[in-house]
């Protein structure tokens, strides 16, 4: 995917978006929080298909919806994100671990790995920024951030309690 990211003064930043597919999607992100996004059609680079205005908290919501943090499809479980160098990743807790039934606290996930568990999702709840009183299940997705050594380091260790 293609994206050009243009700064516009005394309004916020435009971000174009070319998908593999050939659609064209521009976002304009206000100063004010406001975002705009145009869906443009592939023959006609000037002619706007489809225009959606959302508020601050919309667009976080189209985030996470888009982004996999409420429903991950699948197929795409072991998918992860990189974002220079953070790597955000889901992991499905296996019935076998070493995990399962501790606390995050308990088996100190960030101080041993320095990964960080950034939600936890099951079939009837999801808990965003667990504490660390929070137990582990089985079955249970979590999403977890680091860089790449520090997930490579998570598996391991919420499986069989050692690296």
């Amino acid at each position: 995917m293609n994206i050009k990211e243009t700064e516009l003064p005394g309004i916020g930043r435009k971000y174009q978006l070319e998908a593999r597919n050939g659609d064209q999607l521009v976002i304009i992100v206000h100063d004010d929080g406001r975002r705009e996004m145009y869906h443009f059609d592939q023959q006609d680079q000037e002619e706007s298909i489809s225009m959606v205005t959302l508020d601050d908290d919309e667009a976080r919501a189209v985030a996470a919806i888009v982004g996999g943090l409420i429903y991950k499809p699948k197929a795409l479980e072991t998918v992860n994100v990189a974002l220079d160098d953070l790597m955000i990743e889901w992991y499905k807790v296996e019935p076998h671990a070493a995990c399962v039934g501790k606390s995050i606290g308990e088996i100190k996930v960030r101080e041993t790995t320095g990964a960080t568990i950034i939600a936890i999702l099951e079939k009837d709840k999801k808990i965003i920024n667990p504490g660390p009183d929070v137990v582990l299940s089985a079955h249970t997705t979590l999403v977890v951030a680091g860089e790449r050594q520090h997930i490579k380091l998570l598996k391991p260790w919420l499986l069989s309690g050692s690296e």
